[in-house]
């Protein structure tokens, strides 16, 4: 880094005139910064009461941490695969997947020594010391400057897991970073050649990692394009040819277990030209509201078409970090998102403690490699509800997601157009005295994009209207029929919970419409029409003012007998109107950038429906006929639904 003199050094050497037109500049620049404006937390209320009680998966483990590398033993540039291996490993020849023009390869060969044909095999292992074997995590990094490392930036998490018993491989691609394109399919077809890799040294007699590799027990981690990275892999691993040429054959089929997704980006590689399609698998990802560099949560498209096809013990989630950014999850990026320029373009002062939100990374991803390598059920509570967890978690605002291979789906508004209709046979939807109820695609924070996933938006306005403003109205309702074929076959009991995905929104629905009373005589008549003076035209109305009041609404289940259990929604998570976030310096950027302030990302409850049959005896969990959303704690909103289903 270049060093310059102190500008107030500058300033004194210059003519009065000068410094005052500097002033002037500097003033004005000042007035294009934003105010730093950070949405207020309620984490002090909604994570007072931790109710898990398993070790938190955040802290250190028993045992003690070693360190070694493997590579090709020839690495011009990084010395430690070079120097300091403890394995040989060859190359690669990655020529079908990772292409590049003429005049780019020349360039890069002239730096790192080899092009495509000859990729090595690098990787940094932080492992358990120790009798036994142990569950085998990679994690890998994204696209960066070339020439600044990205693999060191993960010893945060090298040495928490293998302090927990995890062996985990931070897998070096630095190779494929800086100025190339339409790579990413060479990054997950990295991921498995590494897996290779480790299939190998766990055979190899007298070296440290002999017999101490699980190999059932696999999980591959990514951040942003390693995060689609991981999801390639996950599909490919279970390809015998690739997509995109079938005369290059795969042959992988390793018992990988879980897919762990860090700010991702999500279509940068298509196979076929589809979306890449993900199954079966164990999948978590995880994402900032102060993402310069993805700024919208990209791992929700990822998320919402990872499908499971059978029943198991898989699970997925998705949460998204107040306050959280890109690069700070790999301490070689840090808080600089846009490189240098991060300085003059982001909020940094908006972000949160670098250190605390590897702490949220280290408490989520811990507890999912638990549940999900090690069959840990104890710590899915934290991802079925993230207040189970409290004070392990840094006190910022989360939003999350759930599914589960077990879930059961009334509806996901995917499968028609008729907003009437469930996703299982037989459902119905049934709208009563709502002002607006529709179906569309979910909207993303990026301008012209979308989640890819369809939902409902459901507007309700409770006032008085009409002459006599004194009656209270009846308050709107959704209901959700449960027909009787599939409570049998979905064997309801206290043991299954009701999962909803709501999302809130800012929108003021106008006055519910009157029904006109027939029985009166109109007095307006033609003749009366044509004599009635001619009226101004009305001013445009004024854009009506955000909607503060966060929708809290009741959740009413009947059972065939007609009896009825409530609860509020807000019992099984918080309720908030939309989280804005102001990522950029430049006064008025946020809001041409994107469409919206807020990135409307969703919240899943999960219900246990215990829960309702204490809060009113003698309801009959075992014959649920109607799930009700009664729009009586609000006067007028309107939420976004998506994802009614059910769970053991």
């Amino acid at each position: 880094m270049r060093s310059f003199p102190p500008l107030s050094a500058g300033l004194r050497r210059l003519p009065r005139f000068a410094s005052a037109g500097l002033g002037a500049l500097f003033g004005l620049l000042s007035a294009c910064v934003q105010p730093l404006t950070v949405a207020r937390s309620d984490a002090a209320t909604v994570l007072a009461n931790r109710t898990m009680t398993a070790p938190n998966p955040g802290l250190p483990g028993t045992h003690n941490v070693a360190r070694l590398y493997y590579g090709s033993g020839t690495d011009a540039r990084r010395p430690e695969y070079r120097d300091s291996i403890t394995y040989r490993t060859g190359t690669v020849d990655a020529s079908a997947f990772a292409r590049t023009e003429p005049a780019n390869a020349k360039s890069r060969k002239k730096y790192w020594g080899y092009d495509n044909t000859a990729f090595p095999l690098n990787a940094r292992v932080w492992y358990p010391e120790g009798e036994g074997t142990f569950p085998l995590v990679l994690v890998v990094h994204g696209n960066h400057r070339m020439t600044e490392f990205s693999d060191p930036g993960y010893q945060w998490l090298g040495e928490l897991l293998a302090s927990r018993g995890f062996i985990l491989a931070s897998i070096d691609e630095n190779f494929l970073n800086g100025n190339i394109r339409g790579e990413n399919d060479a990054r997950g077809w990295m991921l498995l050649k590494h897996l290779e890799v480790f299939r190998a040294l766990n055979d190899s007699a007298g070296k440290p990692l002999f017999g101490k590799i699980d190999m059932k027990r696999i999980a591959l981690m990514g951040h942003s394009r390693g995060g689609e990275a991981v999801a390639i892999a996950g599909a490919f691993n279970r390809l015998s040819h690739y997509p995109d040429d079938a005369t290059v054959r795969f042959n992988f089929n390793f018992d990988i277990k879980a897919l762990v997704a860090i700010a991702p980006v999500d279509g940068q590689y298509k196979p076929a030209e589809q979306p890449t399609p993900v199954s079966d698998y164990n999948y978590l990802v995880i994402h900032g509201s102060h993402d310069g560099d993805v700024s919208s949560f990209m791992g929700l498209t990822q998320y919402n078409r990872f499908r499971f096809t059978r029943p198991g013990t898989e699970f997925k989630s998705a949460i998204w970090m107040h306050r959280a950014n890109h690069g700070q999850w790999n301490t070689v990026w840090n808080n600089k998102d846009n490189g240098s320029y991060s300085v003059r373009a982001l909020q940094l002062k908006a972000l949160v403690d670098g250190e605390e939100q590897r702490r949220f990374g280290r408490v989520v991803i811990g507890g999912f490699l638990e549940a999900a390598l090690n069959g840990r059920a104890e710590y899915r509570e934290l991802f079925r509800d993230h207040r189970a967890a409290g004070d392990w978690l840094p006190p910022e605002m989360y939003l999350t997601r759930y599914a589960d291979a077990n879930t059961r789906w009334l509806a996901t508004f995917e499968e028609d157009v008729d907003v009437s209709t469930g996703t299982a046979p037989g459902v119905r939807i049934q709208a009563d005295s709502v002002s607006t109820w529709k179906e569309s695609d979910s909207p993303s924070r990026a301008r012209a994009s979308t989640f890819r996933s369809n939902m409902a938006t459901i507007g309700w306005n409770n006032a008085p209207a009409g002459k006599d403003t004194t009656v209270a109205r009846w308050p709107a309702r959704i209901a959700v029929t449960v027909p009787d074929s599939l409570r049998q076959a979905w064997q309801l009991s206290s043991s299954s919970a009701l999962l909803l995905t709501i999302g809130s929104t800012d929108q003021k629905p106008g006055p519910r419409k009157v029904s006109r009373d027939t029985t009166k005589r109109d007095s307006t008549t033609k003749a009366a029409a044509v004599k009635a003076p001619q009226k101004k035209e009305a001013p445009k109305p004024k854009r009506p003012p955000k909607d503060t009041v966060a929708p809290d609404l009741t959740v009413e289940l009947e059972d065939a007998s007609g009896r009825t259990a409530r609860m509020p929604l807000s019992t099984f998570g918080a309720v908030r109107m939309p989280i804005e976030s102001y990522i950029y310096r430049r006064k008025g950027r946020d809001k041409t950038q994107f469409p919206t302030l807020a990135e409307p990302v969703m919240q899943t409850y999960v219900m246990p429906l215990a829960r309702f049959t204490s809060a009113a005896g003698g309801f009959d969990v075992g014959s649920l006929r109607t799930i009700r959303l009664v729009f009586d704690r609000k006067r007028s909103g309107a939420i976004t639904l998506d994802d009614i289903g059910i769970t053991r």
